[in-house]
């Protein structure tokens, strides 16, 4: 095995991990176990930089140290979990990058045998004041031979594990609570999937999955994942769950395919699923069917404009599966679908592989999201303050990679919203992106990527900023925080940010290091009147760091809860006066009960994702994806106060911006209804016949006791105090007045968020 370590050069940020068939991701401060083949290629990327990393192989003949650059490890340092992933044997290690590696930077060798290989990606937890985040290693695997039919390990001791072979079906057994797992093998396979009530079976009655039941009571085209996660049948008895979906488009509206499909389009005789689950199913006395109503698993369907029903080739990759879980007793069938004259299977059928795992088992929910389209999927995760919440609410909502609750089952929405308004909330809002920004040239890299001056923050301060892109649309908002002279903290929205900033650091020759810290940095907001006062009772800061009283609007301070490490900052989401508490996640229960203990007498109460977009509307704070987007500059979204005209220096998108300033084409306003009719995002705003712009978020404010909206209109239209139309149905039948205002609509002079 011959180890070489890349030589990370000018482009080193700039690697592109090339989609493969095996990928393993060792999170940081953790690690991940995997097997190779005799010759099989291997790459191991620090994607970040700066991040050891530590190889472990059982299986191996020659003498490590003969064969690998850098310096052997005892396996004595392995953890215990590591060590029983490589079984009996001989175990080798080695050290791989450095502290000081490049972004990208990447170890690779070829497997001269069978190997069970551990990779360690070592790290403890991140102080909030410290910016030692330990990130990712990815490895990826060139197989030596080719891959198809190869399927993931199982998730458990399968009790089932069943191929069904390119363009056709089988039918199988499960038994309420089990999981079912519908693997695409390699990719781009539709799977049409049946489900029937066993008891009504053996009753003489046939009640299959229904999916216009199920689209009726999940208010979905396809449930997912989370509350609303049910397949129904025609009685309304719900057959299965959506336990984890990696891919998230599928359809529940056409048929399986059918003969009649084939013999329209020209070929008759063709294999389709439909004749397929006709005879897997005989064997159950199960009537044949001239065209089934599955779900179709991995099909890529979408309405097109015209109102036509559109397709085109899967999302899923080689291993997405979609894991169920059976309600009650089950007859199932499964298809490998036959289709080959278009894109539904990327013109090309594949396996299709199902295992079944016994109830006893417990996986966790989640969806699976890629930062990039080249990225590893990453499922759902739960937050630092997932066991407190979850004791409260069921109502969870998957948000940016995160369960986060929408409600709380003691008040709901709107009892939460008069809370923050009139005494004090806790959110938790450690979905936030998190990156550590530092080395020798962090501020110049941070003062190119944002439209702020950074040059004039000062240690301790915050502000916050756009990011845009160079024609001067937005890729994000964020805060920024200045750590020390050389360390920055940005805390966004978007995953992608930070390879944007590694990408920017590499372009312009910069010695500076950008770590993705969002799992080693979880947060609450506590905001409202009341705030302040609980904050005072449960904050301990050292002498030179500002107390709860003297922390300003926009600073931060470090200091202890509980005993906990934090950092606290003066800042939110909500127009209100407010702090954000940062802390690691393993101690993020202690700080949650910490703050609900002080808040008791305040009146204290845990707010959601429903009421918390109430208040943003209110106080006018913009939202991705609604009030921006890549399409619109931060003058369209309505914070143009964070593009200064005063900054000299060079950053992304300046000339751009510099042209949006001088010739304006949409501005954000406020709207105010005296309907009570709802209004939503998207909906059209119109003078006379003409769409002179958009809603981009509205809600009924309880404060104001109306309808109150924020919309992007063209300059020539947004006058204050002019009048507009919103419209409904088809934007012309049916019309909604409203007046154009100043926004915020809610303490426009920020006198109770600067208090």
């Amino acid at each position: 095995m011959n180890i070489q370590l890349g030589s990370p050069g000018a482009k080193a940020g700039a690697v592109r991990l090339t989609p493969a068939r095996l990928r393993h991701v060792a999170p940081g401060g953790s690690f991940v176990g995997f097997e190779l083949k005799p010759g099989d290629r291997v790459h191991v990327v620090d994607p970040e930089g700066r991040q050891p990393g530590a190889l472990y192989v059982a299986g191996l003949e020659t003498p490590l140290s003969d064969l690998v650059l850098g310096g052997p490890l005892p396996a004595d340092d392995l953890p215990e979990a590591a060590r029983a992933l490589l079984g009996e044997g001989v175990i080798a290690g080695v050290q791989l990058f450095g502290a000081e590696g490049a972004p990208g930077a990447t170890a690779r060798f070829t497997a001269p045998a069978l190997l069970r290989c551990v990779l360690v990606a070592p790290g403890g937890p991140m102080d909030p004041a410290g910016q030692d985040a330990p990130t990712d290693l990815i490895v990826e695997i060139e197989p030596a031979a080719p891959s198809a039919g190869t399927v993931p390990p199982p998730l458990a001791e399968p009790k089932l594990d069943l191929r069904i072979r390119a363009a056709s079906a089988s039918a199988y057994e499960v038994k309420a609570g089990d999981y079912i797992q519908i693997i695409d093998v390699d990719g781009q396979q539709c799977s049409d999937f049946l489900a029937f009530d066993a008891a009504k079976l053996r009753g003489g009655r046939e009640c299959g999955l229904d999916p216009t039941t199920t689209r009726t009571l999940m208010g979905s085209a396809s449930p997912g994942p989370g509350l609303h996660s049910k397949y129904f049948d025609e009685d309304q008895t719900a057959l299965v769950e959506v336990i984890r979906d990696t891919v998230g488009r599928h359809d529940t509206f056409m048929l399986a395919c059918n003969a009649k499909y084939y013999d329209d389009m020209g070929y008759p005789g063709h294999d389709n699923c439909t004749d397929n689950f006709n005879r897997a199913l005989a064997p159950y006395d199960i009537r044949p069917r001239m065209g089934w109503p599955a779900i179709n698993f991995f099909y890529n369907t979408f309405v097109s404009p015209g109102d036509r029903i559109g397709m085109d080739e899967p999302w899923s990759r080689p291993g997405d599966y979609v894991l169920l879980r059976a309600l009650t007793d089950l007859v199932c069938a499964s298809s490998s679908c036959a289709d080959d004259i278009d894109a539904s299977n990327a013109w090309h059928p594949t396996d299709i592989h199902v295992r079944v795992y016994d109830g006893s088992n417990s996986f966790s929910k989640g969806i699976a999201h890629r930062m990039t389209p080249e990225s590893a999927p990453r499922l759902t995760r739960e937050t630092g303050f997932h066991p407190r919440t979850s004791a409260l609410t069921r109502k969870f909502v998957e948000y940016r990679g995160f369960w986060l609750p929408d409600c709380f089952s003691a008040a709901g929405p709107i009892e939460e919203y008069w809370a923050c308004r009139e005494r004090a909330v806790i959110m938790d809002l450690s979905a936030l992106r998190k990156f550590e920004v530092l080395g020798p040239d962090a501020e110049a890299l941070v003062q190119l990527a944002v439209t702020r001056d950074i040059r004039k923050l000062a240690v301790g301060q915050v502000v916050y900023t756009a990011l845009t892109y160079d024609h001067g649309g937005m890729l994000d908002d964020g805060t920024v925080f200045r750590l020390a002279d050389n360390n920055f903290r940005l805390v966004c929205g978007d995953d992608y940010c930070g390879v944007w900033l590694r990408d920017l650091a590499v372009k312009h020759g910069l010695n500076a290091f950008v770590k993705s810290s969002t799992d080693q940095l979880h947060n609450v907001a506590l905001q409202g009147p009341k705030s302040r006062d609980i904050l005072r009772a449960i904050l301990e800061t050292p002498a030179h760091q500002a107390s709860a009283d003297e922390l300003k609007w926009f600073r931060f301070t470090i200091g202890k809860i509980a005993g906990v490490p934090v950092m606290v900052s003066r800042t939110g989401y909500t127009g209100e006066l407010g702090f954000e508490i940062w802390c690691h996640p393993s101690r993020a229960p202690e700080v949650w009960d910490a703050v609900m203990a002080a808040g008791e007498p305040f009146g204290l109460q845990p707010l959601g994702l429903l009421a918390l977009d109430m208040v943003r509307i209110e106080a006018g704070l913009a939202f991705a994806g609604y009030e921006f987007c890549d399409q619109t500059d931060p003058f369209e979204a309505g914070i143009g106060f964070t593009v200064p005209e005063s900054k000299t220096d060079d950053f992304v998108g300046k000339e751009a911006l510099a042209r949006r300033r001088a010739h304006p084409g949409r501005k954000l306003v406020g709207l105010a209804f005296e309907a009570n009719e709802p209004v939503h995002h998207g909906d059209p705003v119109f003078n006379g016949r003409a769409q002179i712009g958009v809603v981009t978020s509205a809600t009924r404010s309880p404060t104001l006791g109306h309808i109150i909206a924020l919309a992007r209109l063209d300059v020539s239209a947004a006058e204050i105090g002019g009048e507009v139309e919103v419209g409904k149905l088809d934007g012309h039948q049916k019309r909604l007045t409203a007046t154009i205002v100043g926004f915020p609509h809610y303490d426009p002079t920020k006198s109770r968020v600067r208090a």
